[in-house]
């Protein structure tokens, strides 16, 4: 039994028991929830699809030996600051962050320079920095934040190097 098969069950059941519970709790509750959950899930899952199938065309766009030389295992860290900005620089959810990186990696890019950008790409996206921190917390606590988080990519990537290869 794969990994992969082991998780998706163990979200099964996770969610079959928090809906027994919520029913249990109360069944007007339960329908409403489940139908609102039922119709994110219907909504998700085509973005899912479309994502994935267009991160497997991006992979084929992107220029391998462009990719290799600015973003490749022997980049530097040049390769990681550039994959930290790409990260920031990267709008959208995790169906476009994820497929980007993905497809960084079917075009050359090395596992630690990824690793940078899907952490800056979760940590500083522009449009969330913007829109919801910004327009939301305030300005010195954003300013904190991203102080404080600046190190993380560079030094998830350098742990990544230190593991070894996934």
């Amino acid at each position: 039994m794969s990994l992969a098969f082991m998780v998706d069950a163990l979200l099964w059941v996770i969610a079959i028991v928090l809906g027994i519970l919520v029913w249990r709790r109360s069944v007007p509750l339960f329908k409403q929830y489940g139908g609102e959950g039922a119709t994110d899930f219907l909504k998700l899952v085509p973005r899912i699809a479309i994502g994935v199938t267009g991160a497997g065309f991006v992979a084929e766009l992107l220029p391998q030996q462009t990719v290799a030389e600015w973003l490749g295992p022997d980049s530097g860290f040049l390769g990681l600051i550039i994959a930290t900005v790409g990260g920031f620089l990267t709008p959208g959810g995790p169906v476009v962050g994820f497929a980007i990186g993905v497809s960084a990696l079917k075009a050359g890019a090395g596992v630690p320079q990824v690793i940078c950008y899907v952490t800056a790409w979760a940590l500083f996206a522009m449009q969330r920095l913007f829109v919801w921190e910004f327009g939301v917390m305030p300005q010195r606590l954003v300013w904190l934040r991203l102080a404080a988080s600046l190190p993380v990519p560079i030094l998830a990537a350098v742990a990544a190097m230190l593991l070894g290869r996934p």
